[in-house]
């Protein structure tokens, strides 16, 4: 463990499932969506670091999640309320940042509006940005497309791979299960999801048009109960819209952005990419 050099004997530590219960507080402090099942699945394939104080508490978080050998994403950069304005934040992305160029791969983040500036001073850039809308019931309409069966994977990996720019499987097939009548395929595309602490998240959706997209996110949301989370990505100005005509209200917008040490631009085919992940994921 590293200490944090005058904050209170707070220190450094590595997050394992030990600091699940203080991962879920900072999630609930920050009123982000995040479960047990995600903090599972991230740590599970990631790697992270906290702040630890004296009395046990955990004050901070930020994990890495590597995607192949090109990049990995900087993710749940949390404090707690009471704790912030301390430097914690920084000190833990710092480190991500380190433990990822002495790893060769490239930084990537989704901002919200609070972070971005920070973001941007430790040298990130912006790329493209998507938005957050939710519902509070559930969705009345039903849609064509059909669940994902194991012949479908094949070409699923296939097209996330074109569009993400990296392998996931370990993350889709997570999502899939969690999810199941949310995981749908059709010629043009497919969309996942998984149950949140606050809302169901709707995403990723990969899809070869505008078209094959909306019928896919109506298929999904027709299929799970509300309160619903959709992303939608800014370059969709029509799926955006129709979410809207359907009764769902902007939450807050994100933008996804690079450190300038690494890629000149986001890997993958963003035209492809209709729904991320989330913000954690990608």
């Amino acid at each position: 463990m590293e200490s944090t050099d005058g904050q209170d004997n707070a220190r450094v530590v590595p997050l394992g499932d030990e600091h699940l219960a203080g991962c879920l507080a900072l999630s609930k402090s920050a009123s982000w969506n995040q479960n047990e099942a995600d903090w599972r699945l991230m740590l599970g394939f990631g790697r992270g670091w906290g702040i630890a104080l004296e009395d046990g508490t955990l004050a901070a978080s930020t994990l890495v999640l590597p995607y192949g050998e090109r990049f990995a994403w900087v993710a749940m950069v949390l404090v707690l309320p009471e704790h912030r304005r301390r430097g914690f934040a920084t000190q833990l992305l710092k480190k991500a940042l380190n433990e990822n160029s002495r790893s060769g791969l490239a930084s990537i983040l989704d901002a919200t509006p609070a972070g971005h500036e920070v973001y941007r001073q430790e040298g990130f850039k912006d790329t493209w940005g998507f938005k957050r809308f939710s519902l509070s019931t559930s969705f009345s309409s039903q849609g064509n497309a059909r669940v994902i069966t194991e012949s479908d994977w094949p070409r699923i990996l296939e097209l996330d791979r074109q569009a993400f720019g990296a392998d996931r499987e370990v993350v889709l097939r997570n999502l899939a299960q969690r999810l199941p009548q949310a995981a749908l395929v059709s010629d043009a595309g497919f969309v996942l999801g998984r149950e949140g602490r606050e809302a169901t998240q709707i995403g990723p959706l990969v899809a070869r048009d505008g078209e094959a997209a909306r019928e896919l996110l109506q298929s999904a949301l027709g299929n799970v109960k509300g309160p619903v989370y959709v992303d939608v990505v800014d370059h969709a100005m029509e799926l955006q819209s129709w979410i809207q005509a359907k009764g769902f209200a902007f939450q807050r917008p994100f933008t996804r952005m690079m450190h300038v040490a690494g890629e000149a631009r986001a890997p993958g085919e963003a035209g492809l990419v209709y729904c991320p992940a989330g913000p954690e994921l990608g």
